[in-house]
């Protein structure tokens, strides 16, 4: 028999309208009853279910899960979007993509409104900022919402599918060494990300692998847009002599590789003549530009069709499952925006 919400409110001794109260996150409710009635919905593996004002669903229609992604414009998240979608179209789910842009509070605001909308599952890129970054994920959990995220979050058990970024990185910026590159350059992403720092991790340790020494300046912030690519290629080009420049610059991503080509042509600085560039992601703008981007190929589209399954599979299990954490290989592919130097 299913768990109701009267099966929660007994064990937890409480009445139906504080459960919901819990359940809704409303403030009235005492931190210790708070506490006890999601010790109850764990126990019990109890699930919310939705309004019983929403419509009625057709027979084929199993239900709604959610893509919540950081940025509505990065290309990163159509192809990815899309293996999610076709997945779960499979399934006979409906698919919504939301995004916090990049806000940790917009974020949280949205993953409080799954437990009472007729949202079943969620696949989440989460916003890490500060030390407050895991309540609302927690909360999801404590009451048994299931959810897969596409990077990993620090003191919190879920399920998971990513991209081994460091190992991208490492062999990313290993190619660049091998062609008698020394003065590399990483232009690295946001704070609110976890790819940030495994791309960075992946950056250092290709040089204390080489006979040449890292530089904390060589850790340049940018941030994941073309135009965060542009600005932060104009202003560090800017107060340097040629002779300063460095041989070639590893990008955050696709989207701020572009705008890095398109600073130095501005400058009058060759690619790959003078400064070599490599992306990350292989977006399909990257086949459509002048010089074609040398880049880090993520299998995007496997991606989002592994979390929806994931996220499925847990959905329509009675039961617990065990926490599934699946990393993919990238693969750089050797395009235009490179060359060897030796």
């Amino acid at each position: 028999m299913k768990v109701t919400i009267d099966d929660v409110a007994r064990r937890a001794g409480v009445s139906k309208a504080t459960v919901s109260a819990v359940l809704n996150h409303k403030t009235v409710v005492r931190a210790e009853t708070r506490r006890t009635v999601l010790k109850a919905i764990k126990d019990l593996h109890y699930r919310p279910r939705p309004s019983a004002r929403t419509l009625k669903r057709a027979p084929s229609d199993r239900g709604t899960i959610a893509l919540l992604i950081r940025e509505l414009d990065n290309p990163f998240y159509t192809t990815l979007a899309q293996g999610a979608m076709q997945y779960a179209a499979e399934k006979e789910y409906l698919t919504v993509i939301l995004s916090s842009e990049g806000i940790h509070a917009r974020e949280e605001q949205i993953t409080h409104s799954f437990s009472h909308r007729e949202i079943r599952g969620a696949v989440i890129a989460p916003v890490l900022e500060g030390t407050a970054e895991i309540e609302h994920l927690f909360r999801l959990k404590m009451i048994n919402f299931p959810f897969v995220l596409l990077e990993s979050v620090t003191g919190i058990q879920a399920n998971v599918v990513g991209i081994d970024n460091s190992r991208a990185l490492h062999e990313a910026v290993k190619y660049l060494l091998e062609g008698g590159h020394s003065r590399i350059v990483h232009f690295a992403g946001t704070k609110h990300a976890s790819h940030t720092y495994e791309r960075i991790e992946g950056f250092k340790r290709a040089y204390m692998e080489s006979s040449f020494a890292f530089k904390s300046e060589m850790i340049v912030p940018a941030g994941t847009h073309l135009q965060d690519g542009h600005r932060t290629c104009l202003e560090y080009f800017r107060h340097r002599n040629p002779d300063q420049y460095p041989t070639a610059i590893v990008c955050y991503n696709d989207l701020v590789a572009l705008g890095v080509m398109s600073a130095l042509k501005e400058m009058n600085i060759a690619v790959p003549g003078t400064v070599s560039v490599i992306g990350n992601d292989d977006i399909p703008f990257v086949h459509h530009v002048p010089v074609k981007l040398t880049t880090i190929r993520a299998p995007l589209h496997e991606m989002g069709r592994k979390a929806a399954e994931i996220l499925i599979r847990n959905i329509e299990s009675p039961a617990p499952l065990p926490v599934e954490n699946v990393v993919l290989d990238a693969e750089l592919i050797v395009r235009e925006s490179t060359r060897r130097l030796n």
